[in-house]
């Protein structure tokens, strides 16, 4: 009897916590003008682990002392300087290609396609299923969530 009470109880801990954290909104930022360097601890002496390009999206964690730990778009976590993160937004491509539409209905003209790990401007904030992105070489339209990373 007393297992079953405590097993309802953790497992309405647990629906709680999973609630809680679809509540909260991720902190999703991108790598601004400047590459970007990786480290497995919150300092430049310590190990250096990738270097992330340009604009590359990262979900920011937590900040300590002028580093932010980031997780990448395959779920790998590292620290870099908060510094060389910009507010402006990027998503990446995680579908093997994304179509991206003139206006954010499947039925819309196909503007272009953007193959998976392409980096793509997130333009406006996300509605309705879609987001409007702008490629690097100035084409612009929606693409579908579910096809993109970062947001």
């Amino acid at each position: 009897m007393r297992v079953t009470v405590r097993l309802r109880l953790a497992a309405t801990a647990v629906a709680l916590l999973a609630g809680a954290g679809s509540a909260i909104g991720a902190d999703f930022r991108s790598v601004g003008d400047q590459p970007a360097i990786l480290y497995d601890a919150p300092s430049v002496k310590a190990r250096k682990q990738f270097i992330l390009s340009r604009q590359y999206p990262v979900e920011v964690v937590v900040v300590v002392q002028g580093f932010s730990k980031v997780r990448d778009a395959a779920g790998g976590f590292a620290w870099v300087e908060s510094r060389l993160l910009t507010d402006k937004r990027a998503v990446l491509v995680r579908a093997a290609s994304a179509e991206v539409r003139a206006a954010p209905d499947e039925k819309s003209a196909l503007v272009f396609q953007a193959q998976k790990d392409v980096v793509l401007e997130l333009l406006e904030p996300p509605a309705t299923g879609w987001a409007r992105v702008r490629h690097s070489d100035g084409r612009s339209g929606y693409a579908r969530l579910k096809e993109l990373w970062g947001v």
